[in-house]
């Protein structure tokens, strides 16, 4: 819904009617609407909550907490007396409802939060002293992913692609896909990309005109991606000026493109310092796709059927959403990748780009190999394993070498300090020499009087 019909809430009726305001959550603590006298609290809340299995991002329906509770009984009469009409017994809310809700970094994606740590110098996480400690699955799948993305070596210390990751303030998937777009030559579209992810979708859809808004979107459009499609977006506002009735001609919140701006050049800033060059692609949009396969070629699915798709890795069937570019399409692309999943009504992918099934062998070789007609693979694969193994060890002995080398040095440090210490002694004006002498370090001579 865009900002002036919201507004709407603010403004009392011409005649002096009574209304009834429908909200979420927002209007607990965010949003005062003066002159609220009544309020009728259902005792539900739909809460975000990620499945580190399947890296699902899912809206549940659930029981509010007493926290919750009470502050919904405060929004009542905010600027007089009022009631509050609460949908359950008081039983329930005593002992069926949590004290407080549960902290979101347990129900949360943790890969940026690991990113951080790790790049603060914290090595073993799981004995990290959270406040609120999340789940530990939560913490390995996270990073494991970073693991897969290059952030982390075998050994889990940083990488130095991970420390550059760790200067951008996103989801590791969008900052390795930008870095690796310098690679590609196409880091000015990718930063353009990657801006129009970090702010909710610009496209702005009214119930009484859904056709005109959806014919709207279709101009739009760039056949296979959701991502180009974005990219397409900007580009348009950006040769008209930059104008909010252009964008409200077509459907588009001014206010939240005005916002992907301010985020592209903030990260244009970020690119800059770390010395990324920034390049024009053109219209060379293959270049762009590979870009993205390689910041989310752990997120992809082959097609099953009509508008049907199923994740490579976890067998997970998705669904390509009604919004998507992809959708209606004519013909369904064999492998995509995508942005997000959500489970609404089904597990729907988000922000979906076809790509090519070589890309996933050559950017995602942790997972995916391309297997040719009659050609068995087993040997190639053991002999792969065997060469990681040995890997993998080399790297845990160095590891192990550094930290003993860098405990030598610490406690030789230490030694050397302690020594110096002990054999160094400091001379202080006014106090006797060693020799015993009763003559005093800067004292002044005395006259002698003779007999």
């Amino acid at each position: 819904m865009p900002a002036d019909l919201q507004a709407k809430i603010f403004e009392a009726t011409s005649d002096g009617r009574r209304k009834v305001i429908v909200a979420t959550n927002i209007a607990e603590t965010s949003l005062t609407v003066d002159g609220i006298l009544y309020v009728v609290d259902a005792g539900y809340c739909k809460l975000k909550v990620y499945n580190s299995k399947v890296g699902m991002d899912a809206l549940q329906i659930t029981p509010i907490s007493q926290a919750n509770a009470n502050q919904r009984t405060g929004r009542a009469g905010r600027t007089g007396s009022g009631v509050c009409y609460r949908l359950y017994t008081e039983v329930a809310f005593r002992n069926e409802l949590f004290e407080n809700t549960i902290p979101e970094i347990q129900r949360t994606n943790l890969a940026n939060t690991v990113l951080l740590l790790k790049s603060l110098g914290v090595k073993n996480l799981l004995e990290f002293d959270f406040m609120d400690p999340p789940p530990q699955s939560n913490i390995l799948n996270s990073m494991y992913q970073l693991w897969v993305l290059g952030a982390l070596d075998n050994v889990g210390d940083l990488t130095p692609i991970g420390r550059k990751m760790s200067e951008f303030p996103m989801e590791p998937s969008m900052a390795k896909m930008l870095i690796m777009s310098v690679e590609y030559r196409c880091s000015s579209e990718m930063l353009t990309i990657v801006s129009m992810l970090s702010v909710p979708s610009v496209f702005y859809r009214p119930k009484e005109r859904m056709e005109e808004a959806d014919a709207a979107r279709e101009k739009f459009s760039v056949a296979e991606s959701d991502h180009l499609t974005l990219l397409n977006v900007f580009s348009q506002w950006k040769t008209h000026g930059y104008r909010d009735d252009w964008c409200m001609r077509h459907f588009l919140h001014p206010k939240l493109l005005r916002k992907a701006r301010e985020v592209r050049a903030q990260l244009e800033d970020i690119m800059k310092f770390q010395k990324l060059e920034l390049i024009s692609a053109g219209t060379d949009f293959d270049v762009v796709r590979k870009a993205i396969t390689s910041g989310y070629f752990h997120q992809a699915a082959r097609v099953k059927g009509i508008g049907e798709f199923v994740n490579i890795r976890t067998g997970l069937p998705t669904h390509l959403h009604p919004t998507s570019a992809l959708y209606g399409l004519g013909y369904t692309p064999t492998y995509v990748v995508y942005h997000e999943l959500i489970l609404t009504s089904k597990e729907y992918m988000t922000q979906v780009t076809a790509i090519d099934a070589y890309w996933l062998a050559e950017l995602g070789s942790v997972f995916y190999s391309v297997k040719e007609k009659n050609f068995d693979d087993r040997g190639a694969r053991r002999t792969a394993d065997r060469e990681f193994s040995k890997r993998a060890e080399l790297e845990m002995e160095m590891a192990k070498q550094r930290e003993q080398t860098a405990k030598e040095a610490a406690e030789s440090a230490e030694v050397v300090k302690t020594s110096s210490g002990s054999s160094s002694k400091i001379i202080v004006p006014g106090t006797p020499r060693t020799g015993g002498s009763s003559n005093r370090i800067g004292q002044t001579p005395r006259k002698r009087v003779g007999i």
